[in-house]
This record gives C-alpha cells, structure tokens and sequence, in this order.
C-alpha cells in the first residue's frame, strides 16, 4: 500500500513540475513613420507597457516552472507591408524589472520580405544580452523595434528609403515555454 501511495505522490509531483507555457503578450497594431520618428523614449520602437502583457506572467520565470532555460515561440503576423520586399526584422526585447549591465536583453524575428505569417522559436538562454535579466524578478515591459537586415543599428525610420517599411500593420503573439516542453498552438486562445 505505501509503494502504491508513493507512486501516486510521485505522479502529482511530476504533474506539479510539468512543462507549461503562457501567452506573454498578443498585439495587433499599424506602425507609420511618423509613430516611429515620435515614439518615446526611443524612435522606431512600439512599446507593449505592462497593462498590455499577460496579468498572469509570472513574477518569478526561474521557478516554480522554468521559464528561462525554456523558450520563446514569437508569431509575426504581417497584414500589411510596402510592396518592393524589402527585408525587415523586429528586435523584440525583455525590459526586466531588475536587470544588471545594460539591464535588458532582445530577440528577433527573423528577416521577412512579404506579408504572411512568420514563425520562429528561440533558446531563451542564447539571445543577445540574457543574462542582463534578472529572471527571478520578472518582466515588466517589452520594446519591438522595427529594423533593416543590416544588424543591430538598422532602424528603420532612419534609412532614406524608408517608405520601403512604413506603414505596416502587424499582429505579434509572443509564447514563452518552459523547460523541457515543445510550443503548442492547441493552447493559444485566438490564432487561427
């Protein structure tokens, strides 16, 4: 009887510690140049505050489930683009409440040429500036910054032909998967 209350604890157990993820945030927006060349504090940022995140994230990403050594499933729905293809990306970065060094860390979405839906999943431990995050403490606020293909510095709004990237309209859904499990689209209200 008592290997059998055993094996039934250590199957709650295991079920407690299971592999989970959670919609960080989703949002549907137009980005023109003229947002781009006022947005504060920064140009050619868009800025998912905390009211616009997920209420129920977690304080703590490390534990109980291990939202940091995890990963990040981000769906870019582009709706609408410039025609002429010209290669785009989105930096989309994590402003902690607590962070060290530069205090913040990004990831991005890949470069895309058209309109259509972009899907990429990222190590949440091999992203530029990670350990910059002090995970324990949570996230606060995401900055998604419309760029070039050129690397870090390309913003968009300051390249002469920016006509090539504005307006454009996208829809962002940002996953984050723990350690140990595979992102499921089954589980995300709302994506078609």
């Amino acid at each position: 009887m008592r290997v059998i209350l055993f094996a039934i604890s250590l199957v709650s157990l295991v079920s407690a510690a299971r592999a989970e993820q959670f919609v960080l945030f989703d949002v549907t927006f137009t980005f023109t140049k003229q947002d781009a060349d006022t947005s504060k504090p920064s140009p050619s940022h868009y800025y998912v505050k905390s009211d616009r995140l997920n209420p129920q994230r977690p304080k703590d990403w490390t534990a109980p489930v291990d939202y940091r050594n995890g990963t990040v499933h981000v769906r870019l729905e582009v709706l609408d683009k410039p025609p002429g293809g010209a290669p785009t990306t989105w930096s989309v970065c994590y402003i902690p409440y607590k962070g060290r060094n530069h205090g913040y860390g990004c990831i991005g979405t890949g470069v895309y040429r058209e309109k259509g839906v972009h899907e990429k999943d990222i190590d949440m431990t091999k992203f530029w500036q990670n350990d910059d995050i002090v995970w324990s403490e949570g996230i606060k606020e995401m900055h998604l910054v419309i760029k070039d293909d050129s690397g870090g510095q390309g913003h968009a709004h300051k390249r002469a032909d920016h006509e090539k990237f504005f307006p454009t309209k996208v829809r962002m859904t940002v996953i984050q998967v723990s350690k140990g499990a595979k992102f499921d689209p089954k589980l995300v209200p709302g994506l078609p």
